[in-house]
């Protein structure tokens, strides 16, 4: 029964909405490059599937090359700062500025640097600075998390560097990494949109151009349905993170 009302209140919550929202745009009379319903929505989004789900698939595909960039560079840098508190005391402030730098601060120069013809590369470049942080974040403080009586006990053994390394730290790194990954996944999707907005070129044909040339030619309900798309897309990423962390949690728990 629990699972039942865990499934349908979000959808007759969202069933509710959607029809407060039609009486309201049919009863108001609001005009349609104003606010369409979500019948109109719901047209467009039909009539445009085919063009939307391409484009999905360009954003997707470059949010999750940002995503590997930003978690290959995110975690050699944290494995290399643990081994030494120096580096950690030098590297954290740069990777605070860089974390709370505006991405569209950036973008203008990102774009000259990739290339005018190349818009994909700056668009990746900049969602993988947008989701380097968050993995970055999480690996150093798992690193740092391992239990001080098992440290106790690999100093009791005599282990060296690369065996507390690899058999203590990084397993204890491992419900982090998750999470770190997780939380990157959404701002990758994040940073893509925004990024290809800002780079202002239809050249990578993701969604936030399709978002761009409906609002130009003022036809809302496309914008609408590309947002749709665009959520749906979201909440797809973070269901196959969320499943892969409750997976690899229990993984790690069964080590």
């Amino acid at each position: 029964m629990s699972r039942l009302v865990a499934v349908f209140a979000p959808l007759a919550l969202i069933a509710l909405l959607l029809g407060a929202w039609e009486a309201a745009c049919r009863l108001g009379e609001v005009p349609a490059y104003f606010l369409p319903p979500p019948s109109a929505v719901a047209v467009a989004l039909a009539a445009d599937a085919p063009d939307l789900l391409g484009s999905a698939w360009n954003t997707l595909a470059m949010a999750l090359s940002a995503l590997l960039v930003a978690s290959v560079l995110a975690q050699a840098l944290a494995l290399g700062v643990a081994l030494s508190p120096t580096a950690e005391r030098a590297v954290r402030p740069l990777a605070v500025v860089l974390q709370v730098t505006p991405v569209v601060a950036i973008a203008p120069l990102v774009v000259i640097w990739a290339g005018i013809d190349h818009p994909e590369r700056a668009i990746v470049g900049l969602a993988a600075v947008v989701a380097f942080f968050p993995i970055f974040s999480g690996a150093l403080t798992g690193l740092k998390s391992a239990d001080p009586d098992l440290e106790r006990l690999f100093d009791l053994y005599g282990a060296g560097r690369a065996q507390r390394l690899l058999r203590l730290r990084l397993p204890s790194a491992v419900p982090f990494l998750l999470e770190g990954h997780k939380v990157a996944g959404g701002l990758a999707v994040i940073g893509a949109v925004v990024a290809e907005f800002v780079a202002g070129s239809g050249g990578a044909q993701g969604l936030a151009w399709k978002i761009l040339e409906a609002g130009n030619r003022l036809q809302t309900a496309r914008m609408f349905a590309a947002l749709v798309v665009l959520g749906l897309l979201g909440a797809a990423l973070h269901a196959a993170f969320d499943r892969l962390e409750k997976a690899g949690l229990k993984w790690w728990r069964g080590r």
